[in-house]
C-alpha cells in the first residue's frame, strides 16, 4: 500500500486536515514546572504570558483551539485531557515540547499519545518545541 492510500478509512499523513478542525492543545500547566532547570529568565509568570500570548496568536490566526494545561501526574494529566476528550471530538491534538522534552516526562508523555489514539481514533498529532511556534505546528497539519 502506497503512503498516499488511506489505510482503515483514515486519512493518510500527508492530508491536510480541513480549516475547522477542532484542536485540543495540550501543555504542562506551569505551576508543574521546576524552574531552577529553566533559562534565566523563565520563570512561572513569564511562562503563563507566553501560553497565554501562545493562545491568542492560535485565537487571531482563525484556529478553533481548546487549551488544556496538564500536570506532570501521568493519572492527573490522563484525567484532564479524558474529560476534553469526552466534550469535544478533536481532529488534532498539540502536544506540547514541555511534555515530550523533558526526560522526566517520558511516561506522561507516552500516556497521552496512548490515551489520545485509543480514545480519539485517527486523530493527528503535532508538536511544537514552544509556545511561541504553537501557530506554526497547527499549520502544518492544518489547511489555511
Amino acid at each position: 500500500m502506497s503512503r498516499e492510500e488511506p489505510s482503515m478509512g483514515r486519512p493518510s499523513t500527508s492530508t491536510p486536515l480541513p480549516g475547522d478542525t477542532k484542536v485540543l492543545s495540550i501543555g504542562l500547566h506551569p505551576s508543574a514546572l521546576d524552574y531552577s532547570r529553566m533559562p534565566d529568565g523563565v520563570d512561572e509568570a513569564v511562562l503563563t504570558a507566553r501560553i497565554e500570548a501562545a493562545n491568542a496568536a492560535l485565537r487571531e490566526a482563525g484556529f478553533d483551539a481548546v487549551p488544556c494545561l496538564i500536570d506532570i501526574s501521568p493519572d492527573r494529566a490522563e484525567a484532564t485531557v479524558r474529560e476534553q476528550l469526552q466534550e469535544h471530538a478533536f481532529g488534532l491534538a498539540m502536544i506540547g515540547g514541555g511534555v515530550r522534552m523533558l526526560p522526566e516526562n517520558t511516561l506522561l508523555f507516552e500516556r497521552l499519545v496512548n490515551l489520545l489514539t485509543e480514545a480519539a481514533p485517527g486523530i493527528r498529532l503535532c508538536f511544537n518545541a514552544t509556545p511561541d511556534d504553537t501557530v506554526e505546528a497547527l499549520r502544518r497539519w492544518i489547511q489555511a
